[in-house]
């Protein structure tokens, strides 16, 4: 059976696909369907927390598929509350609304702050200020979200109620504070879709500290930087914030859909029976596999991401035809002076599966790489961007 063929007849084409089947692999090295294998830096962009395949995570899913696959929100299920709990210990937040991806939990995230709003001060409050080169997905909502306009383009109109700052720029948001109504503030703390470029520190402090004293909320978009991604649970811990929600998805549940929105104490008990929902939304299934993740997102695991970020920023730094290296922890954007998709298409010729964003090549390797197997990919990386 040619499957890139039949990909290609009876899937939309939303995707510009490489020529690559995967068919199975082993944490972090990928099989395609001639059997060669590749280091892979991409880990289902950001999804596959501990790589492919990992023993500890499928036992978990495993021993819950022979319990109950689903239920619906009708009814109470043990790994629904208890990862609820967990989440809330870690992070210090109230409540969790689970649903099936980053764009939904960013959605709910934006509906609970319109509420929020509404109640305190009244039905024109409601705009959502976010940045310029943000991403918070592909729904209508969140595509207005997002502060570039190629994801605009073929969509208008787009849902009103949202304005974007320049990043780094607090006198930017200040002017848009002035000329708007604000509901909350929505930013990503590392903005991976636009570079992986991190925000400033000070820049993020104060814009906790304009939230604070202009009572706006601040949603922290943990969608791509949470789950250990940067070296800490959840990016913002690096800034020494407490937002008042937090969206996250991607690698909570280490591979399958799982989208969770936390509510900080303002606003836990904003939304009410009705005011929102979700079939799958706290999938028995992908809770188990999100307590089995998070479990084992310790400190000495934090620490090991920190430590092989720091390596792959050290190893990158200097060499012929690489500008620069952004991001935090294994969350990286490399800027190369040949194009982008050069770099990537001679690093998978030779092994090793990394991705790109807004340019630059992205590395998001499952947080658990072993150390011979990173120094590998990146010695590949290396040469390819000579």
């Amino acid at each position: 059976m040619d499957i890139k063929a039949l990909d290609q007849q009876y899937v939309a084409h939303t995707y510009q696909r490489f020529p690559l089947q995967i068919t199975g692999g082993k944490g972090a090295v990928l099989t395609d369907e001639t059997g060669k294998q590749y280091i892979d830096l991409g880990s289902g962009i950001a999804v596959n927390a501990f790589g492919m395949g990992d023993d500890i995570w499928q036992q978990a899913v495993i021993a819950q598929l022979g319990k109950c696959q689903h239920t619906s929100n009708l009814y109470y299920t043990e790994p629904c509350a208890v990862l609820a709990k967990m989440l809330c210990e870690k992070t210090g937040m109230k409540k969790v609304f689970f649903s099936n991806s980053g764009a939904e939990a960013n959605e709910c995230a934006i509906k609970a702050a319109r509420k929020w709003a509404a109640l305190k001060k009244g039905p024109d409050c409601y705009t959502v200020l976010t940045l310029w080169n943000s991403f918070h997905g592909r729904t209508l909502a969140t595509l207005a979200a997002t502060g570039q306009e190629k994801f605009h383009q073929d969509f208008l109109p787009l849902p009103a109620g949202f304005v974007h700052a320049k990043a780094n720029d607090l006198s930017d948001v200040e002017a848009k504070l002035a000329e708007n109504n604000v509901a909350a503030i929505m930013i990503e703390v590392v903005q991976g879709e636009g570079g992986v470029m991190p925000l400033e520190p000070d820049f993020v402090r104060g814009l906790a500290e304009l939230a604070k004293t202009r009572e706006i909320l601040l949603i922290c978009d943990e969608v791509q930087a949470g789950n250990g991604r940067t070296g800490k649970l959840y990016g913002y811990m690096h800034y020494g914030i407490q937002p008042d929600i937090v969206s996250t998805a991607k690698g909570l549940c280490g591979g399958l859909p799982l989208g969770a929105t936390m509510l900080g104490e303002k606003v836990e008990d904003v939304l009410t029976y009705g005011d929102h929902g979700s079939t799958f939304g706290g999938n028995p299934v992908c809770c188990a596999g999100a307590i089995s993740t998070l479990r084992r997102l310790d400190e000495d695991l934090l620490a090991g991401v920190q430590m092989r970020g720091r390596y792959i920023v050290d190893a990158l730094t200097g060499k012929p035809g690489i500008k620069a290296v952004t991001g935090l922890g294994l969350m990286l954007g490399v800027e190369t002076e040949k194009p982008a998709s050069e770099v990537i298409q001679t690093c998978m010729d030779h092994g090793v599966l990394v991705l790109s964003a807004h340019g630059r090549v992205r590395l998001l390797p499952p947080l658990n790489i072993p150390m011979d197997l990173l120094e590998q990919a990146v010695n590949v990386l290396i040469e390819a961007c000579q």
